[in-house]
């Protein structure tokens, strides 16, 4: 990789304020694009769905806790799978989870949920110490009504039709994304979700990176260098 050029303070200080003003005008750019997010209209949610959790069987509106919001993820972990969810996924939630007492304070609930079954999932979650809430939608409709399973009669993600493959048969199995809700009384509505580089702003490892010379480091592949959290070597040179 390119090592950045060794200037004077000075120039050093006019080159960083020549990326401050872009820094600015993005940072105002975000917060219009933020500003219009909100003003979506949102979808009541109709169907009644019914996950399975360590204290039983929960609809969607218990898993705002009494709260008027809803973040959930939709963690890639199929039930055909083996005793590990994906490590993408993990990585997300990873960046996520220290955040959930501040989302709370906001008003805001975080549940996880994939297709494995719970007896999958608990095991999986103890290794990785992880304690926000995680739920099975196995046997439901949740995982393809939200495009994040794919199969023969569920071919869009992320709003486009998935390309087949080389067979004919378009891709199958479980995708990455989140999706938010509002409650307000009994109803609940469905505000938004979004799907692969849309998760890019909830990943703080990846903005830390971002402002270092190396960037990211993934000529090799995106995401090519990620391991479960516990499966880390040392990686100093």
């Amino acid at each position: 990789m390119k090592l950045p050029k060794v200037v004077s303070q000075d120039d050093w200080t006019a080159a960083r304020k020549r990326l401050l003003a872009k820094e600015k005008e993005f940072s105002r750019q975000r917060d219009a694009l933020s500003a219009e997010r909100r003003k979506l209209p949102m979808v009541a949610v109709e169907k009644e769905y019914m996950f399975e959790g360590p204290e039983g069987r929960r609809t969607l509106a218990d898993l705002f806790d009494g709260k008027r919001q809803l973040v959930t993820y939709h963690f890639m972990f199929g039930p055909d799978w083996g005793d590990e969810g994906c490590p993408a996924c993990s990585y997300v939630v990873d960046n996520i989870a220290g955040s959930l007492v501040h989302l709370a304070a906001r008003h805001t609930a975080f549940a996880v949920i994939s297709r494995a079954p719970l007896a999958k999932i608990t095991p999986f979650k103890k290794r990785m110490g992880w304690t926000f809430p995680w739920l099975s939608s196995f046997g439901t409709d949740f995982n393809y009504d939200f495009g994040v399973t794919l199969d023969d009669d569920h071919t869009v993600y992320n709003y486009a039709p998935v390309a087949a493959q080389p067979e004919g048969r378009p891709h199958e199995g479980e995708r990455e994304g989140l999706s938010v809700f509002f409650r307000d009384g009994d109803r609940v509505f469905h505000t938004y979700s979004t799907y692969q580089r849309g998760l890019d702003p909830l990943l703080n490892t990846y903005n830390l990176l971002d402002l270092t010379a190396l960037g990211r480091q993934e000529e090799e592949g995106i995401m090519h260098w990620l391991r479960y959290h516990d499966k880390y070597e040392d990686t100093n040179p």
